[in-house]
């Protein structure tokens, strides 16, 4: 099921801003070397990521669910130049490639990738985030939410990645990852500490600001 036709998704395209070089390069890499490619966030999403980075300004990033870290440089250009960008995946086979793009973007100093088990990881990282962007197993999505709530400083944002599955949220039947998404966006929905919505670009993200 595609939110957006092929179409316009050409015309968003025409009319956005190009890609830098270095993310051309690694999305190519992507789609060449990688299996599931279309898990890369791509460029209108990239785009979007980079600009709320550059709009909050902020010192720390978390961000669960690396890849091939596409997404990550997306959301570290608007760090500031003292700020650190925390990235955690289970898959190491996929550090390599990280840290080679990391380094080509001279972030090597200011990202730290993180490879484990997220849920054992996150209560471990001594930090106060800016902006948090989960984008990994669906089926954690409530449990991450719930570890990271306390490290977000009031006034920061939490951004959850695929919260409409392709459609899948709203149909009666649903799977386990599509269940595990709902349950999602119901929680945060009901959640009086934050405020948010759900804006249908690309795969639906969930955004939501603490308030308190």
């Amino acid at each position: 099921m595609h939110l957006v036709s092929p179409q316009l998704e050409n015309y968003i395209e025409e009319f956005s801003s190009r890609e830098d070089e270095l993310m051309v390069e690694l999305s190519r890499e992507t789609h060449l070397k990688v299996q599931m490619p279309q898990m890369v966030s791509g460029n209108i999403q990239g785009q979007f990521l980079e600009m709320v980075s550059k709009m909050i300004k902020p010192k720390r990033i978390l961000e669960i669910g690396t890849f091939t870290g596409y997404s990550a440089l997306a959301l570290a250009k608007g760090l500031t130049e003292d700020g650190l960008l925390y990235t955690i995946d289970i898959n190491e086979e996929l550090q390599p490639m990280c840290s080679r793009y990391f380094e080509k973007a001279k972030l090597s100093k200011q990202v730290k990738h993180l490879i484990g088990d997220a849920p054992q990881i996150i209560p471990d990282i001594n930090e106060i985030f800016d902006l948090v962007f989960i984008d990994a197993d669906k089926a954690n999505y409530v449990n991450y939410y719930d570890l990271v709530f306390d490290k977000v400083r009031i006034g920061g944002y939490i951004i959850a990645d695929n919260v409409l599955w392709s459609g899948k949220v709203i149909e009666e039947k649903k799977d386990k990852d599509t269940q595990a998404i709902h349950l999602y966006n119901e929680k945060v929905a009901m959640d009086s500490r934050v405020s948010g919505f759900i804006l249908p670009l690309r795969d639906g993200l969930n955004i939501v600001q603490k308030l308190r």
